[in-house]
């Protein structure tokens, strides 16, 4: 039974590794540069941070079956936690000051392009 769930836990996390990886060669290909993977600080993590001109992405990834349900997995907690984890990596940039900050969410989905939807929450 335990070997059982630890398969289960391998699996997941591989898929979300493998959603990570597919979300930063999209957001690539927007132009963005991605500065940052699984930034973790002991508040919270971040999945992607990436960076175009001024403008900073903080990026959840979800890996789920529609679009609802990856937009529903970012609930009040998890953006607690990932705002937590900004601040932190914010305060860190030499030009934080002139740095625009936004929340954004890509959900995989099955047989499709990473949908990147902007601003998902604002703190």
């Amino acid at each position: 039974m335990a070997t059982e769930m630890h398969h289960k836990r391998l699996q997941a996390y591989r898929r979300g590794h493998r959603g990570e990886w597919f979300a930063a060669v999209a957001l690539m290909l927007k132009g963005y540069r991605i500065v940052a993977r699984r930034f973790r600080t002991p508040l919270g993590e971040i999945d992607l941070i990436a960076r175009r001109g001024s403008v900073v992405a903080i990026v959840e990834v979800k890996v789920r079956a529609k679009l609802e349900d990856a937009m529903n997995a970012v609930g009040p907690a998890t953006q607690r936690r990932i705002d937590a984890a900004a601040d932190i990596w914010l305060a860190r940039q030499p030009d934080y000051a002139r740095l625009s900050l936004r929340y954004d969410l890509i959900a995989i989905l099955p047989g499709r392009w990473p949908v990147h939807v902007k601003n998902i929450y604002s703190p």
